[in-house]
């Protein structure tokens, strides 16, 4: 979700992705069944809301979400859509570099502005957060889908074959 059919990521799956020509929505082929981004997602969270019941032993009807920062309005109703069809209810969606510092503890006994960086495998997200008397305020949020942490070892290891080769060079 949060990804349009031209986005280079999309291109790269090793799945069969349609798009209706009259409605624009994207059909992953998935087996005889042709599945959306939601219920996709929905599919997922219905599994982790089982491994959480299954490991809190009673039902699970809640939850709080994080999402990337660069989701917008769209993709996030998409999230609680998914949700909704998996038997949640989201009490809320937190950018991914806010949950972040959430679990850091940075809402308790913490005072200032922070710049909070989530530099996963895909993705490079940042948000801006204010924090006063134990509330954050999220001043700004972005991210950078085409900048994460797999780009960043490609980059290196396109650097060492350079190298090597370099150094054979060298040796001959």
């Amino acid at each position: 979700m949060g990804r349009g059919i031209k986005d280079d990521i999309i291109r790269t799956l090793p799945l069969t992705i349609n798009q209706d020509e009259e409605s624009h929505d994207i059909r992953v082929e998935v087996g005889a069944h042709k599945l959306s981004p939601v219920e996709i997602s929905a599919d997922i969270l219905r599994a982790l809301k089982e491994r959480a019941e299954n490991h809190l032993k009673q039902k699970v009807y809640r939850a709080v979400i994080t999402v990337p920062a660069y989701f917008d309005d769209a993709a996030r109703a998409a999230t609680r859509d998914a949700a909704r069809l998996a038997g949640l209810e989201v009490l809320r969606l937190i950018n991914e570099p806010t949950s972040a510092a959430l679990a850091y503890g940075l809402n308790k006994n913490a005072e200032g502005i922070y710049a909070i960086y989530d530099f996963g495998g895909g993705t490079f997200d940042i948000s801006i957060l204010h924090l006063r008397e134990g509330v954050f305020q999220v001043l700004a949020t972005g991210g950078d889908t085409a900048l994460g942490g797999d780009d960043i070892d490609n980059a290196i290891a396109q650097l060492i074959l350079k190298d090597r080769e370099r150094q054979i060079g060298k040796e001959e």
